[in-house]
């Protein structure tokens, strides 16, 4: 029996090491990026390249996409030239990219005309996480179709629950979203209080970790931030912003108040406009310092 064909859409600092992880585990896979470097790069460590979106989508079993936006995701999975328009009746189609619940429940809707199937999974776990194979999956969908994807992303993560039909998997990951921005800016507040204080940012991350004011975003940002090593990050302060703009969307037409929420993406949307989205997320500190210097 021939093995299943899997394909995989999006191979950034998130989707590459994912898809790694599914090669090296003994899945056929055929990979597509718009930057081909990657892809000649998985190519020679024995995945077949595509060369588009319609090859990939129809000629594989399993399609999983990881993608940098809304809007770059819509046209992925939906486009006239994209999976949904090229696609095999009985595919699954697993999107593990951070978009809105609308938007997966689109998605959803139209994997259901063309014959297809679809999973909402949105991902955590940084790029660490995902070169581990520890990330987290939060998925959304068909509990059938779940079970029928879960090898693939047990190759992938150790942390695999489905939530709940299709969107819950992306409200799942906008709760923990919502959450990231908030103890990101609060890691950041608290380091501006240490360095004014005169502590030691990375004392000081030892003994919060061991307290209750400890948090992963504590952990992973002290040592950036006490050696302002804030370039060339592989987890940039744009994904935050992107994701936060969703989360208070989403507040705003559920009529609900997100007062941590909103001071948090005050300080992001500040980073955001004096330069600092290519920076990593423990850069919030940046423009809390402005405002203590003022």
């Amino acid at each position: 029996m021939t093995a299943i064909k899997v394909g995989f859409i999006g191979l950034g600092s998130m989707g590459r090491p994912m898809a790694v992880n599914l090669l090296n585990a003994g899945t056929r896979l055929m990979v597509h990026n718009r930057s081909q470097q990657v892809v000649r790069e998985l190519e020679d460590m024995g995945a077949e390249a595509a060369t588009s979106v319609e090859q990939l989508a129809s000629q594989c079993d399993r399609i999983f996409v990881c993608l940098p936006n809304e809007e770059t995701c819509e046209q992925i999975l939906m486009g006239d030239d994209g999976v949904f328009a090229n696609i095999k009746p009985g595919t699954i189609v697993t999107d593990h990219s951070t978009v809105s619940v609308g938007l997966s429940k689109k998605a959803a809707d139209r994997a259901i005309r063309v014959g297809a199937k679809f999973l909402d999974a949105p991902i955590s776990g940084g790029p660490v996480g995902a070169t581990d194979g520890t990330l987290s999956i939060m998925v959304g969908g068909d509990e059938a179709t779940f079970n029928s994807a879960l090898p693939e992303f047990e190759k992938m993560g150790t942390n695999v629950v489905r939530f709940g039909d299709s969107g819950a998997g992306t409200a799942m990951k906008l709760i923990n979203q919502l959450l990231t921005c908030i103890h990101t800016v609060a890691a950041a507040e608290a380091f501006n209080l240490a360095n004014s204080a005169g502590v030691d940012i990375l004392r000081a991350t030892d003994l919060l970790q061991k307290s209750f004011g400890g948090s992963t975003m504590v952990g992973r940002s002290g040592p950036i931030t006490a050696a302002r090593n804030f370039e060339n990050s592989g987890a940039p302060m744009r994904n935050l912003i992107k994701d936060i703009g969703i989360i208070m969307t989403m507040a705003d037409e559920m009529k609900l108040s997100l007062p941590t929420g909103t001071a948090a993406a005050e300080i992001l949307y500040e980073g955001r406009d004096t330069g600092l989205s290519d920076h990593d997320i423990a850069a919030a500190i940046v423009p809390i310092e402005t405002h203590s210097d003022g």
